[in-house]
């Protein structure tokens, strides 16, 4: 039988905050009573020697007592979860703007090959490329000696016809004739009078002549150089109409596009900010060799534009038209698969939770993604290598 019995009045605690409290165990052979000193966390070894089932039994009772050792405040310390600061972009409506890139080059609005309606051997050129003509400039001249031959060769058969049918017209008028042969007298005549005019229209256009003030954009011929009909010559840009920047754009970007959007052109060559200009053309017909669309653009009249110069066009499609798409920083990616990849977004309590986003596209400045995030979601853009989900976070900055 085993008994205990905790402090008596007037029993103080060790020294070491022990507690005493007196158990007694009886045997069949004998009663024992003592005092053991119980410390904060065991108990001390006690004098005497006990039975074996004694002390188990014993170790039993001291269960309750020893629950209540620890310190005076009676909670133990739990340690405190990391907190991780980071820096984040905020989802907002521009971000959904979605920006298209495209490398094209300026050109004259109108850039208009000349060329002989005849062929013949090139008797001059009078203008280098780059050099600018005055409208009605005389810019290149054939050697005369074939189409003034072939001029003079419609006169004199035109001059025959109408004798022969004035012959003809008489004898007509007398019955002499049928109304037959003078049909065909009268139609050769016509016919001949046709084959002047030809001559005169070759000989006419042995001169090349500006059709508008503007640049000499390219010289293909040289002075003594046998040409066909209507190869081309000279190409000039009409300096009166202005310049464009032509753009191919693929068909899935083209469709998204409209005349009269705005786009910002920046042409590293000519030394100034980006230009704006506005669509003022989509062709409507793709490529055949590419499959994309040219896009031309009306730029501003500057001096220091130039046919030729290469260029990039930003033009930036509204949310309507970029539906789910949003742009990030590419830092904010990790866990990249083939199109796809996870980022970070701060929920409630400043815990992070994983998102998965499919990946459009790829830029030097942004990652194009779309699905797995709303206007508002705050998404992980450094500091995101030490996080897990469920992760505390402390946001440093906010990137807008």
């Amino acid at each position: 039988m085993t008994g205990l019995r905790g402090p008596q009045s007037g029993e103080e605690g060790g020294a070491d905050g022990c507690r005493c409290y007196e158990i007694g165990f009886i045997s069949k052979r004998y009663f024992i009573l003592n005092k053991f000193p119980v410390s904060r966390c065991g108990i001390r070894a006690w004098e005497g020697r006990l039975p074996v089932s004694s002390k188990m039994f014993a170790g039993l009772l001291l269960v309750i007592p020893l629950a209540s050792c620890g310190d005076n405040s009676g909670n133990s310390k739990i340690a405190a979860q990391p907190v991780h600061p980071v820096q984040v972009f905020t989802v907002e409506k521009q971000s959904l703007v979605r920006e298209i890139n495209a490398v094209g080059t300026v050109r004259y609005r109108r850039e208009t090959p000349l060329g002989f309606t005849t062929a013949g051997k090139v008797a001059l050129v009078r203008f280098e490329e780059g050099d600018f003509v005055k409208r009605g400039a005389l810019l290149a001249a054939l050697d005369t000696t074939n189409v003034g031959a072939d001029m003079s060769v419609a006169t004199a058969e035109r001059d025959r016809v109408r004798a022969e049918f004035d012959r003809v017209r008489a004898l007509y008028a007398d019955g002499w004739v049928t109304k037959a042969r003078f049909e065909s007298a009268e139609a050769a005549v016509k016919g001949a009078e046709a084959r002047v005019q030809q001559a005169g229209f070759a000989r006419n256009t042995a001169q090349l002549y500006a059709p508008s003030s503007g640049v000499v954009l390219m010289r293909n011929v040289q002075a003594g150089q046998i040409i066909a009909a209507g190869t081309p010559v000279l190409m000039l840009g009409a300096a009166d109409e202005g310049f464009v920047f032509r753009v191919p754009i693929v068909d899935r970007d083209a469709s998204k596009l409209r005349v009269g959007m705005a786009a910002d052109i920046s042409i590293e060559s000519a030394g100034e900010g980006p230009l704006t200009a506005t669509i003022t053309e989509i062709e409507g017909r793709a490529n055949t060799a590419t499959g994309a669309f040219t896009v031309q653009f009306s730029l501003p009249n500057r001096p220091v534009l130039r046919s030729g110069q290469i260029g990039t066009a930003a033009i930036k499609l509204p949310a309507s038209d970029s539906g789910d798409q949003v742009q990030i920083s590419a830092s904010a990616l990790f866990g990249v698969r083939t199109g796809e990849g996870l980022v970070y977004v701060v929920g409630p309590k400043n815990r992070v939770e994983t998102r998965n986003v499919m990946i459009e596209r790829v830029t030097d400045n942004y990652v194009l993604v779309s699905g797995g995030l709303r206007v508002g979601d705050q998404i992980v853009t450094s500091g995101l290598e030490k996080l897990r989900t469920g992760s505390t976070v402390r946001v440093l900055k906010r990137k807008r």
